[in-house]
């Protein structure tokens, strides 16, 4: 029953917070204002939303964010030395990531990752789902850069996933 009011009770819950942040103000009028956004958008959005896939192993998830909050902080370093360098020594360069994920919820999470990793960005999905298309500012390695994305992202989204 509450699943058919509230179909994505987290979305809910973060258009309403997005709401009261946007208008700098926590009156009674703004919190049903947003609540009111928060039930509606996802209740007549729901359709249009993907069959969400079953998290296999949450403890692998907290590792993946950890994993992934610490890349961007260390990527974001790393180019704000390449991008105040010299621009000469950068090597940029498309890549194509072969693809084990088949769940397409899978490769959205797998391709929004590489894209909020400063220096790489998700360009392409192959039509068959079987390569990732990927952008990188700085690559001395392509096969390098494959297997560093390959076991620290795709890796564990498989195991959460399946």
């Amino acid at each position: 029953m509450i699943r058919r009011w509230l179909p994505h009770p987290l979305l809910t819950l973060t258009l309403i917070l997005t709401w009261l942040f946007l208008v700098n103000d926590i009156s009674v009028a703004h919190l049903l204002l947003g609540t009111l956004f928060g039930v509606l958008i996802p209740l007549f959005t729901a359709p249009f939303w993907p069959e969400r896939p079953r998290l296999l192993r949450p403890l692998v998830l907290v590792r993946f964010l950890v994993v992934v909050l610490g890349d961007i902080v260390i990527a974001n370093l790393q180019v704000a030395r390449l991008v105040l360098g010299p621009t000469e020594r950068l090597r940029p360069a498309f890549i194509e990531l072969p693809l084990d994920l088949t769940d397409p919820f899978a490769i959205t999470i797998l391709a929004s990752t590489v894209s909020l990793t400063p220096g790489t960005v998700s360009a392409d999905v192959s039509p068959d789902r079987r390569f990732l298309l990927i952008h990188s500012l700085d690559t001395e390695d392509p096969e390098a850069l494959i297997a560093r994305i390959k076991a620290r992202y795709e890796a564990p989204l498989k195991e959460m996933i399946g």
